[in-house]
């Protein structure tokens, strides 16, 4: 798919998305009352913490200096200190993990984060963003984040529903397609920016025979 197929772009955002967009900015600034979290614990961006080991690994492999954090939600990852990560190992910083000199945040639904990063960067990380994002953005939203990079581009998508819901009521996970789906429109832009290397990790949840929820995890890798 093209990104300008849809007719959509930075300048020209869908109407859904400008909808989402203030929906994401009052869930910053009010919580999720249907669930209890108040708004500082709403979107902190702690679920990067089970993707920095594979963010090292590109930052190593392609030796990263700088780094966007596309989505980054209010940022509190970065300002943790001394924590396990997934694999055990103990970490003081993000940042001192990585070894990078610094690292970007934005995220256009909370006002400290808003402004529109001036690139480039060696790498742009976009996790637990895409997949909240309307279906005829998407195109452009990749493009956007391709075109910020010089080095790598890392980011996770859930092909699923999430726990979270919208104060209008919807499913926080507006794209919730299929790993079939994803997969051509990754590698078509990607293709596009061949210096720029990449790693997605596409999430379904299922059921097994059994009735056991179980998660599939498959990399589209560049």
């Amino acid at each position: 798919m093209n990104p300008s197929a849809t007719g959509h772009s930075r300048q020209n955002p869908s109407p859904r998305y400008v909808e989402l967009l203030d929906l994401y900015r009052r869930m910053h600034a009010e919580g999720e009352p249907a669930r209890d979290i108040s708004a500082d614990e709403t979107f902190p961006g702690r679920s990067l913490y089970v993707h920095a080991a594979p963010i090292k690994e590109m930052i190593d492999r392609t030796g990263a200096r700088t780094l966007l954090d596309y989505g980054a939600g209010k940022g509190q990852q970065y300002a943790r200190r001394d924590f396990d990560l997934a694999d055990g190992r103990r970490v003081e910083s993000l940042l001192g993990f990585w070894g990078v000199d610094s690292v970007t945040l934005y995220d256009p639904a909370y006002t400290p984060h808003s402004r529109l990063p001036e690139g480039p960067f060696d790498g742009v990380i976009c996790t637990d963003v895409l997949e909240h994002c309307p279906e005829a953005d998407i195109p452009w939203i990749l493009e956007e984040l391709f075109g910020y990079a010089r080095k790598f581009v890392y980011g996770n998508i859930a092909c699923h529903l999430a726990k979270s819901v919208l104060p209008n009521g919807e499913n926080a996970h507006c794209t919730a397609r299929p790993e079939s789906w994803w997969r051509p429109l990754l590698t078509s832009i990607a293709g596009r920016h061949p210096q720029v290397r990449y790693r997605f990790i596409l999430e379904t949840r299922y059921r097994n025979l059994l009735g056991i929820k179980k998660r599939k995890k498959v990399p589209v890798v560049g």
